[in-house]
């Protein structure tokens, strides 16, 4: 099966990241499935109009990939802006979307009311969003839950270029990560850079210290008892524990004497243990720019290869 997901180069890596995204797209790799994963840098165009920061976030965001074990012998890692085809294909789909769907994306609604502005490509980022997943014949989509309706708006698009022009598109499944928690931030609220509450995974040990210690807890003395399923450290703990420490951990809460900031310290050891292998290598291909980016023109010519096909199915189709 080919599995189609990509990341928008828009800022530092962080822990809700890895396990939203991430570490689910390692999994499926070592699956055996076909990975196609992109660097979403023409959908970063409607937050990052700077230059040199989307090039630099960009290759940052590459880096990720590679450092967390996406295999370019196994899966096909590129840009997004190395595969023209896909653009195109977003005008022909353009023509066949409705106003009103494109009026109902909850994504468009949510960032207008965080303060983006309602420009065009804001607006239609779903039409993109739907080329990159149409272009490469890709069967299945990661997504968690909250995110299902962008690849029921592809799905819809696919199913209507098809009643239109003939049996044209591939109609994508989402493949819905059921076991993805919500990881929350460092206020309690889902971890995101909009609401820069997030724990980054390369910055230096202090500057995650710093965040990891920061993160807000209740008033309870040291000795009474706590209720770890309220606690968001505990709920941090437990996504990089094993079995066995998260109820150890969730056992010494409720017994009562320990203290937040004993808890904080062993989530900060914890993670910097779990992720010290991936901060490893990004450090090792910070150092090789060069073979990051032998890495993303193999990828982008193996990617243009497969969308050449299907836009010239879909040129035909149209009368082109």
């Amino acid at each position: 099966m080919r599995v189609l997901s990509g990341i928008q180069p828009t800022g530092e890596f962080h822990v809700g990241n890895y396990f939203g995204a991430m570490k689910q797209y390692v999994d499926l790799q070592d699956d055996d499935n076909e990975g196609y994963y992109f660097i979403a840098n023409y959908h970063a165009l409607t937050t990052i109009q700077d230059a040199d920061e989307l090039r630099r976030l960009t290759a940052d965001v590459a880096m990720n990939f590679l450092a967390f074990g996406i295999d370019p012998e196994r899966s096909v890692l590129f840009r997004q802006s190395d595969v023209p085809q896909v653009t195109e294909l977003t005008w022909l789909l353009s023509c066949i979307t409705p106003m009103g769907l494109l009026e109902r994306c909850h994504a468009y609604k949510d960032k207008v009311s965080q303060g983006l502005s309602a420009d065009h490509g804001l607006f239609a980022y779903p039409v993109l969003m739907a080329a990159d997943i149409l272009i490469y014949d890709s069967n299945l989509v990661p997504v968690g839950q909250d995110q299902k309706q962008h690849v029921e708006v592809t799905r819809d698009l696919a199913i209507r270029f098809n009643q239109t022009f003939g049996e044209t598109l591939v109609v994508p499944e989402p493949y819905i990560l059921r076991n993805v928690a919500v990881v929350p931030g460092v206020d309690g609220r889902k971890m995101s850079k909009s609401y820069d509450n997030m724990i980054p995974v390369f910055a230096t040990d202090k500057a995650i210290k710093k965040r990891v210690m920061g993160i807000v807890t209740d008033s309870t003395p040291v000795q009474e008892p706590k209720d770890p399923d309220e606690c968001n450290v505990y709920a941090l703990y437990r996504l990089f524990a094993t079995e066995d420490q998260a109820q150890d951990m969730a056992e010494r809460y409720r017994a009562g004497g320990m203290g937040y900031g004993e808890a904080k310290k062993e989530l900060l050891q914890m993670m910097l243990d779990y992720f010290a292998d991936a901060r490893r290598r990004k450090q090792e291909l910070i150092e090789n720019p060069s073979y990051v980016e032998d890495v993303l023109q193999a990828g982008a010519a193996k990617a243009r290869e497969k969308a050449a096909q299907v836009l010239h199915r879909c040129r035909a189709a149209c009368g082109y």
